[in-house]
């Protein structure tokens, strides 16, 4: 992993190019996408099936057909190793009973006139989520996106999975079963996305498509966006480790390993003020690397986005952190309360030695979609509002009207919008 030191003079553009991230811009890839949704809107099936066979090499006669029948899923139930449906029935309740404590209710009162306010909240009617199954399939994110859905009121919950070559990780389906899924469709990619937004013959289109995806999954996603709305633009997964010296250094090693083994393009970056300590983990990330499955990715992932940053101390390292706005922060120090008050941007924060980001992706309750590429500035991980919508209520009486009336005929005519004005005034002529 390369080193970079936050009392460089070159730092600032050092950092700036590590962690630029704007693939999503790229025109070709735009170009491509737009095709694809455009052909799903005007042809349907029949595109969804052309490009789910050029793409997913996954050919069916009819679009029907991609859809994943209750009597398989059942034999996926059926089949699953009982070790890992109990523990995917384990962390669906987890993440259930976290996500319960987001309910949002309706509520309303009543002014000194008798005008009633409120605000009325309401699940979506129709979600898709959209499950990566390319490099590797994720039945974590099923849980971590079906369930926020059903403890919000959604009705009825589409998901869309790619099958490549026709293959069908089990433990999806059965993640989809446990948290709900009500119907489940193998497609993948651009059409994919299309196909939930625009509708077909046979796909329902949805109002929310929600869920992580590559690079033409997000460049959809953008593009759909209006049409229906998005959870967010999710970019390669993020890692950001602030540590005092202390913690195991096989640890943090493993930590870094964990987000760079998603894909290449993934980011794992450390923090600490102690030069001796980043060698630590460089030797640890050495001697463990070759022992991973997914070597090859994690290296690329370390090699190309990676970095250990010598930083002056642990304020530093926050102030940076802030900056950087991580998906995942781990706070690896003896006091991480301490510092805990002073993080104000992170997707997820990982607080003490052994709190590893890892089990925040399977178990520890809260949904693992989160803002990447610096949108925790702005965005929230996924949740139980992504799912509900919030309508303003608005009751005057006879008695409120004379105020709010005439105060709307003032402004409205402030605004040359005479119809408004008169629209207010016809009730307070009516008044006894």
């Amino acid at each position: 992993m390369r080193r970079l030191d936050t009392r460089d003079a070159d730092f600032e553009r050092d950092v700036r190019a590590l962690t630029a991230w704007e693939p999503a811009l790229d025109a070709a890839v735009n170009e491509t996408v737009a095709a694809i949704i455009a052909a799903v809107d005007t042809r349907g099936d029949a595109a969804l099936l052309e490009y789910t066979a050029q793409f997913d090499g996954l050919v069916v006669a009819q679009a029907a057909e991609l859809e994943v029948s209750p009597q398989r899923i059942a034999a996926a139930c059926a089949a699953v190793d009982a070790t890992q449906r109990e523990a995917l029935e384990y962390a669906a309740a987890r993440v259930r009973a976290y996500h319960e404590h987001q309910l949002q209710g309706s509520w309303q009162f009543e002014d000194e006139d008798g005008n009633l306010l409120g605000q009325r909240v309401t699940p979506i009617d129709r979600a898709g989520l959209y499950v990566p199954g390319g490099k590797a399939s994720y039945p974590s994110s099923v849980l971590m996106t079906a369930v926020p859905a059903k403890v919000a009121g959604v009705p009825e919950v589409i998901m869309a999975v790619p099958a490549p070559g026709g293959e069908l990780n089990e433990l999806v389906l059965v993640a989809a079963h446990i948290a709900g899924v009500d119907r489940v469709f193998t497609m993948g990619g651009a059409q994919a996305v299309a196909a939930l937004a625009c509708g077909t013959e046979t796909v329902p289109a949805v109002d929310k498509i929600v869920g992580p995806g590559n690079i033409y999954v997000a460049t959809a996603k953008r593009q759909v966006f209006g049409r229906v709305g998005i959870d967010m633009e999710a970019g390669p997964s993020e890692i950001l480790v602030i540590c005092d010296g202390s913690t195991d250094p096989d640890w943090v090693a493993m930590d870094l390993f964990s987000q760079a083994e998603h894909d290449e393009n993934a980011q794992a970056l450390l923090l600490c003020p102690d030069a001796q300590y980043l060698d630590a983990v460089q030797a640890s990330i050495d001697r463990l690397l070759p022992q991973m499955e997914r070597a090859e990715i994690i290296g690329a992932s370390l090699a190309g986005r990676g970095a250990m940053i010598l930083t002056r101390d642990l304020d530093d390292a926050v102030a940076l952190s802030n900056r950087l706005a991580p998906e995942h922060l781990e706070l690896s120090v003896a006091q991480p309360e301490a510092l805990l008050d002073k993080v104000r941007q992170a997707g997820a924060i990982f607080v003490g030695r052994y709190t590893s980001e890892a089990l925040g992706d399977y178990c520890a309750g809260p949904s693992h979609v989160l803002p990447t590429s610096r949108t925790a500035r702005f965005c929230s991980p996924l949740g139980v509002y992504d799912f509900q919508k919030r309508s303003s209520l608005i009751q005057c009486s006879e008695r409120g009207v004379r105020e709010l009336g005439a105060a709307a005929s003032v402004l409205a005519r402030g605004e040359s919008l005479t119809a408004h004005a008169r629209s207010a005034e016809m009730r307070l002529a009516n008044e006894d």
